[in-house]
């Protein structure tokens, strides 16, 4: 392509998409995405969008309840996918959206000439150049396919897949190019709507906690689940899914003080057997050493110190094409320690 080639595709492709804010697959931090529902003929207020296929989640296994939230993802290197190719329209509905779009530019007297030209040789390579009257005639054998963007993503992050022009793609085929829609790309978007329970955990001796007094920890069996979610794409010739898996794996604590001494020293408390972490205290226990627990070496005076207890969760996935995993995601909670200093009375 000569560079003055090159530059229109390129204008054009921003066109489209500066006229088609909402062309994108809707909110991918809902439970279910949104979209148009004007899907026979793909326009809004005769501006062109991506309407035709959106993600949808089920949330049925994920975490609930007003403490639950959302993970932090422990490898600062990977992100939730920022966008995506994905099958948007039909051959009819690209058709009338792309030269809706063309009138509304050409007839706009504040457009340059410049953007009229890229709107035509845009239309023109539908209609009469690379393709033929939009792939009318092929109207049931395949779906144009476009940039889809995560509105949760950095907003430079979002327009990588703006340099593709929109491309037939038959029913039945997966094109072999970067960010085309994946059981991978689901799992990663599951990803970002997982949501997993509060993390408080339990204390005892109960009240106030004395310095040098061993405090244990403890997260009762059957607190903390597996939780899940499934993020699945359907259209014509394409019905692909996946759904992520957060399980948990060990709870850290962290005394809001460096006057303090954790057990184990790490304090990375893992879960037992039967799906519990550390051990409830009893009395005749207050000499041993908790599995998972605190000492505080300094009195908190007039205020509180805040222990922060955070539960790491393994992520896995499994999809319609494969499996693998993600890094581990972590999520915690803040609870005020009061430390006294023990008392005597000679």
């Amino acid at each position: 392509m000569k560079r003055r080639g090159l530059a229109v595709a390129v204008a054009a492709a921003a066109l489209i998409v500066a006229s088609a804010p909402d062309a994108l697959a809707g909110d991918v931090g809902s439970d279910q995405t949104s979209t148009r529902t004007d899907t026979d003929n793909g326009l809004s207020g005769n501006e062109l969008y991506a309407q035709a296929t959106a993600v949808s989640y089920d949330t049925s296994k994920n975490g609930s309840g007003s403490s639950a939230g959302p993970l932090t993802v422990s490898d600062s290197t990977w992100t939730p996918p920022a966008c995506w190719y994905a099958p948007e329209w039909t051959a009819k509905q690209f058709a009338k959206v792309t030269e809706a779009d063309y009138k509304k530019v050409s007839g706009d007297p504040n457009q340059d000439s410049t953007s009229r030209r890229a709107s035509y040789e845009y239309m023109q390579t539908y209609k009469d150049g690379e393709y033929k009257n939009y792939n009318v005639d092929k109207q049931d054998d395949g779906m144009w396919w476009g940039a889809v963007q995560n509105p949760n993503a950095p907003i430079l992050d979002q327009l990588a897949c703006n340099t593709r022009l929109p491309f037939w793609v038959e029913n039945g085929d997966t094109p072999d190019i970067p960010n085309a829609i994946s059981p991978l790309i689901l799992a990663g978007l599951a990803y970002q709507q997982i949501k997993v329970p509060g993390t408080k955990v339990t204390l005892a001796p109960a009240g106030p906690t004395k310095v040098n007094l061993r405090t244990w920890a403890w997260l009762d069996k059957g607190d903390f689940k597996p939780v899940s979610v499934t993020a699945s794409l359907t259209s014509p010739g394409l019905n692909i899914r996946a759904t992520t898996t957060a399980t948990p794996v060990s709870l850290t604590l962290q005394p809001g003080t460096t006057d303090a001494e954790t057990y184990p020293a790490s304090g990375s408390c893992t879960f037992n057997a039967d799906g519990s972490i550390g051990e409830p205290w009893a009395k005749g226990k207050s000499g041993e050493d908790p599995p998972c627990g605190i000492k505080y070496l300094r009195a908190s005076g007039s205020g509180t110190y805040p222990l922060k207890a955070t539960l790491t969760w393994k992520i896995t996935w499994e999809g319609s094409t494969g499996e693998g995993t993600f890094p581990d995601g972590t999520f915690g909670a803040t609870q005020d320690i009061t430390v006294q200093e023990i008392q005597s009375v000679n």
